[in-house]
């Protein structure tokens, strides 16, 4: 009996002890709480907490570390070294913007002083305001590029007027085949549903259309939006904010992708990051092996933009939490059955591809946040197909066969004497591309795409940029092989070109400035623009070579679009190339 009273006793003990303890542990976790509240006042921020919570589901995961990231606010430097290893470069630390970048308006800031810096002397040119205290003069702060950019005569140029058939879609009858869409008015922004208003009759007009389906609806046969289409703006914002519904792999190709579709139906394609900035692809890689870069595919998108080509869909940077917008709403098994937590308590999965998809390659989060590219999808092939070419300056894509261009000088005369090279604006699309790749630096256009609708008389869509921005210190000039072989060029690809080397529109700082408005910013690092500016100036050498060697008017083809009029049925039917081209 006195042994059952001391064991009961001793339990009681026990059980005291463990409550004390655990209350004199959430007492401790509670203290630098209350000791920051305390100081608020004092201090004049009314104890104000920061509330970014970047993993606020990563606690179903078993994870107290992101749960006091949450409770924190911004984490401190001791807690960021823990939550940034996810690679396994040492200087990734440093590098990864996922969680210390992102909303940082003192680095956008920085940014913008540092291109102020750039003008140098050209300060004192600067427009000058009035200050408000008296009469005193100053330089206006702010002095962008990209607007003055836009304004010049170059980028205003106007296309021949749109007939029906020059636009993929007849919004009066073509729409209808959007089932969701058109008859559907969830695709509504979720926050501002009390602000939406909608017509009286009930009938959904165009411009109540998601922004998604309104820029499949402005895809014409000489661009894929206007070059001052206020939706482009809305459908990149779209592609940040949007509520991620769904996730499944994207079958194909070599390296992992996914398709995520939006709370208001459109879908697009997710690149996350697998390198940081600062890697670069070593000079022992074949370019069919490297890594795809989501950078790569945001600053492929803004250069097409600048290039005034308007050929690249629109794509912006995200950064999504792995458990909450993949493993919890993909209903794809395969893909939800990689995801695991790594050794360092990061959220990691790998899906199935063809190379670089295992846990050797696995994809991690900082700890279940990641970086990635979202690039809109074009319309459903169902309702739009597309036609696939192969391109006839592809690399062998093998170790040790070279392509025939490779060794044939006179390639190109082939070239243009086969359809659909032999006629239209095609090869004068291949040497825009040539141009784009090399600027990127990317080696892997084995394909390109059109529009089927639009036949031969179109553009070519420039997908798939992730191999670009690959080397900063090299430049590859085999990129401008089919340039320097056909030594034609439009005349406004040429006179871009030529604007973008002066100093007052340098390529580099326009694409530093329309880079600072991506979320993921900064998207490129410094030595990537230069090596930009760097390549311009050679592909301008290789034009200026041709001029010398044929003369201006065999190089540079005016872009009259007479090609399209044919296309319409139009009067002038002169399409083929002069008898003086080669």
């Amino acid at each position: 009996m006195i042994k059952m009273i001391l064991f009961r006793k001793f339990r009681v003990l026990i059980l005291m002890v463990f409550l004390v303890a655990c209350t004199m542990h959430i007492m401790i976790d509670l203290l630098p709480k209350l000791e920051k509240r305390a100081a608020g006042p004092e201090t004049g921020n009314g104890g104000c907490q920061c509330t970014h919570n970047p993993s606020e589901e990563a606690g179903s995961w078993g994870k107290q570390r992101a749960r006091s990231v949450a409770e924190q606010g911004w984490p401190n430097k001791h807690t960021l070294r823990i939550l940034q290893d996810f690679s396994n470069e040492p200087s990734s630390n440093l590098t990864s913007h996922s969680l210390e970048k992102i909303p940082a308006a003192g680095e956008r800031a920085e940014s913008f002083k540092r291109m102020k810096q750039y003008d140098g002397a050209a300060d004192n040119q600067k427009p000058l305001i009035r200050d408000a205290s008296g009469g005193k003069t100053v330089a206006a702060p702010g002095i962008f590029r990209l607007p003055a950019l836009f304004e010049h005569p170059l980028y205003k140029t106007d296309l021949p007027t749109l007939t029906d058939d020059d636009t993929l879609f007849n919004v009066n009858t073509d729409i209808r085949f959007y089932p969701k869409a058109a008859g559907n008015q969830e695709w509504h922004n979720e926050a501002n549903v009390e602000e939406e208003e909608y017509p009286p009759t009930g009938e959904v007009t165009a411009e109540s259309y998601p922004n998604w389906l309104r820029f499949h609806i402005g895809i014409n046969r000489y661009e894929l939006y206007s070059r001052h289409n206020p939706v482009l703006d809305s459908l990149l914002k779209d592609l940040v904010t949007q509520r991620i519904t769904s996730v499944v792999m994207k079958s194909g190709g070599t390296q992992l992708k996914l398709i995520m579709t939006f709370h208001n139906y459109g879908q697009a394609l997710f690149k996350p990051m697998k390198q940081t900035r600062e890697q670069e692809t070593p000079p022992d890689f074949f370019y069919f092996s490297d890594l795809e870069r989501h950078n790569a595919e945001i600053a492929a998108f803004h250069l097409d933009r600048i290039l005034d080509f308007r050929r690249v869909p629109p794509v912006a940077g995200r950064l999504v939490n792995m458990t909450r917008e993949i493993r919890d709403v993909t209903r794809d098994k395969k893909l939800w059955r990689t995801f695991f937590i790594s050794p360092a308590n990061n959220i990691c999965f790998y899906g199935e591809c063809s190379y670089y998809c295992s846990t050797e390659h696995a994809l991690c989060g900082k700890p279940d946040q990641i970086e990635g590219s979202l690039a809109a999808f074009l319309p459903d092939l169902a309702l739009a197909k597309r036609k696939t070419w192969r391109n006839p300056w592809r690399r062998s894509y093998h170790k040790r066969k070279k392509a025939e261009w490779e060794v044939d000088p006179d390639y190109c005369d082939e070239v243009k004497q086969t359809p659909p090279f032999d006629r239209g604006s095609r090869l004068l699309d291949i040497m825009d591309m040539t141009i784009f790749d090399f600027l990127m630096g990317n080696m892997d256009r084995h394909h390109y795409e059109t529009f089927e609708k639009f036949g031969n008389e179109t553009f070519i869509i420039h997908l798939d940029n992730g191999r670009g921005f690959g080397k900063h210190s090299h430049d590859e000039l085999s990129i401008l092989v089919p340039l320097s072989q056909c030594c034609r060029v439009r005349k406004s690809t040429h006179l871009r070109l030529q604007l973008l080397a002066k100093e007052e529109y340098q390529l580099s700082r326009l694409m530093e400035e329309s880079l600072l408005h991506d979320r993921l910013h900064p998207v490129l690092i410094q030595p990537h623009l230069e090596a930009m500016d760097r390549r311009l100036r050679l592909v301008l050498q290789v034009l200026a070579v041709c001029v010398e060697k044929e003369g201006y008017s065999k190089v540079v083809e005016v872009d009259d679009h007479h090609w399209a009029r044919e296309a319409r049925g139009g009067r002038d039917t002169a399409t083929h190339r002069n008898p003086g081209h080669r």
